[in-house]
């Protein structure tokens, strides 16, 4: 059997601030943290983003295979209600197990 090793992915070069932004947003820092240097700036976060940072950290990494026609289903109807494709399914996924987890109703006889 043969064992694929991972290294840390590179960091790429952003033209814009705006394209570093977008990119983070996007990624997981955990993949790159191999790759960063350290400073001595300290910086204060906006209480919003702290508490977003918070509660990401509380949220595991899953991977699971999907078929490519339902990636790019779920895609399409994120993109038509304004949301990123993951947090979608995140929230199916949710509604699901809060479904599957609620006492079943009796249906009368």
């Amino acid at each position: 059997m043969m064992t694929l090793k991972k290294g840390p992915k590179k960091l790429p070069k952003f033209k814009s601030r705006a394209e570093e932004i977008r990119f983070w947003d996007t990624h997981d820092f955990s993949q790159y943290w191999d790759r960063t240097q350290e400073v001595d700036e300290v910086i204060e976060l906006a209480p919003e983003l702290a508490k977003r940072i918070q509660e990401r950290l509380k949220k595991r990494m899953l991977a699971i295979r999907l078929e490519e026609w339902q990636i790019a289903r779920t895609k399409e109807i994120a993109r038509k209600k304004g949301l990123p494709y993951q947090q979608l399914m995140r929230e199916w996924i949710s509604k699901g197990i809060r479904q599957e987890s609620a006492p079943k109703k009796r249906r009368a006889r």
